[in-house]
């Protein structure tokens, strides 16, 4: 028995006895207390009452294939060649990677409950809890290489966010790709998005996206994270992570099999009309040095511009970090 079995099976919400529970995971009453008392050290909230048993809190809704891909339009499902749902994952970003090694990858998405060494851009690391976000990554290649794929992230973040407004979450897309919306100190992030690519600058090429959304945080997640960060039930109530990684591959394979003809340009507007910081003062640090300006806006590449002084810089994402000023 694992601590996902036993999730699982409490993820109803009712009580259920040490008895019964062991007697449905195969296991002594001892080894359900044990995995017990390791939830509680996971985020989770349990309570127990004599003659009941034990029950989740406001338990996670655990990710279902079956569920995810029911929802899937019949043009999705022919472009998803594999999906993937673990329970634990050091980066789902690093299983797609390991799937184009292996001669795969190209249309397959992977999911965890819980991620132990995910990362963010520049190498930053990502918190996670089992059930408290989505961990989700697509494999897809391109054929006219790396050069081809700019803007390709400030698209993505343009697809979740009018996915997420859809399904009613107040967002909005910090430059090059954060996903923000309300918390309990303001507009916080909500989310970040990560986009590695393998191959050559002028043949075929491997990219992997990975989309990380806080869905629910506990207390000791937020204290943990040390920022303030947003999560999806700061602003939308009830909302399905499966609903919503339904909407993801839909949308997310959508944009991809038209972004090689295309580029970035058809997704410029609908980026700015999400873009946090336009018209706001700005700080950006390139290496040693910093700028402080104000936002204009992207340019078809995804590029940010900003006026500086008199003079009008263009910044591009991989070289640069951008904060704003108070």
């Amino acid at each position: 028995m694992s601590i996902s079995d036993l999730i699982r099976v409490m993820s109803d919400g009712d009580f259920h006895s040490g008895e019964v529970l062991g007697r449905h995971l195969g296991v002594s009453r001892t080894a359900v207390w044990k995995q017990l008392r390791k939830i509680e050290g996971m985020g989770l909230a349990l309570e127990s009452v004599r003659g009941r048993g034990y029950r989740l809190i406001d338990p996670p809704e655990p990710l279902d294939g079956a569920v995810v891909v029911a929802a899937l339009s019949h043009q999705a499902r022919r472009h998803l060649r594999h999906l993937f749902i673990e329970d634990r994952l050091d980066s789902t970003n690093s299983r797609i990677l390991e799937r184009f090694e292996q001669g795969a990858g190209h249309g397959e998405v992977c999911l965890a409950e819980l991620q132990t060494k995910g990362r963010g851009r520049r190498g930053r690391g990502f918190y996670s809890e089992w059930g408290g976000c989505i961990h989700f990554s697509i494999g897809w290649q391109f054929e006219n290489g790396v050069a081809a794929l700019e803007g390709l992230s400030l698209a993505v973040g343009a697809v979740m966010a009018e996915l997420l407004k859809r399904e009613g979450v107040p967002i909005r897309l910090k430059w090059p790709n954060d996903l923000l919306a309300p918390g309990a100190e303001g507009v916080s992030k909500l989310g970040g998005i990560l986009v590695e690519v393998r191959g050559d600058a002028s043949g075929p090429c491997q990219v992997v996206i990975g989309i990380g959304i806080n869905a629910r945080l506990s207390p000791h997640a937020a204290e943990a994270i040390g920022q303030p960060v947003a999560s999806l039930c700061d602003s939308r109530t009830g909302l399905s992570r499966n609903q919503l990684v339904s909407g993801m591959i839909e949308a997310l394979m959508s944009m991809l099999q038209s972004f090689e003809r295309e580029g970035f340009a058809p997704w410029r507007e609908p980026w700015s009309r999400y873009h946090f910081h336009a018209g706001r003062e700005v700080r950006i640090s390139r290496g040693e040095r910093c700028y402080d300006g104000v936002v204009e806006d992207i340019d078809d590449v995804g590029n940010l511009i900003v006026n500086v002084g008199e003079e009008r810089m263009v910044f591009s994402g991989g070289e640069v970090s951008l904060r704003g000023r108070s």
